[in-house]
């Protein structure tokens, strides 16, 4: 891969479009694609139990070079995957209304949902409920499908 500066959109801090919907205490990222409210989605977010390995997965990113690919440990136990595209973007995949997507993020956004995974960390008052909403929307789908 190139270490050119690609000029495909991505998530950045500074985006006109509030796209961080928030994050809930499981330090899942909560995102509304391209900006969009009714294409919100749920990143699972790095989660990690001691200082010690949040230093070392945190210096671990700052040092991805291009073509690099970094397993990171969540909460929910599917790894987020992180690519360095080029310089200053990286690449997250998750699924969009059920259907694979591939979302970029400015290096400034990504290690500051990172940092989320910091043991002190705690997500805001108002975050709480989105981590009740992720479990309202468990009961509404069926335990059993296409049983005999």
């Amino acid at each position: 891969m190139s270490d050119s500066f690609p000029l495909a959109p991505r998530y950045r801090l500074d985006d006109g479009d509030a796209w961080l919907v928030g994050i809930d205490p499981l330090r899942r990222y909560w995102v509304a694609a391209n900006g969009d409210d009714a294409s919100s989605l749920v990143i699972p977010g790095l989660s990690v139990a001691d200082f010690e390995l949040f230093r070392d997965l945190m210096l671990a990113f700052r040092n991805m070079r291009s073509g690099d690919s970094l397993p990171l440990p969540t909460a929910v136990g599917v790894p987020l995957l992180v690519t360095c595209v080029s310089k200053n973007c990286f690449l997250v995949e998750s699924a969009v209304d059920g259907c694979p997507a591939s979302h970029l993020f400015d290096q400034e956004a990504l290690e500051s949902l990172l940092m989320t995974a910091h043991p002190d960390w705690r997500c805001a008052p108002h975050h709480k409920d989105l981590g009740n909403r992720m479990l309202s929307l468990a009961w509404e789908k069926p335990a059993v499908i296409g049983a005999a």
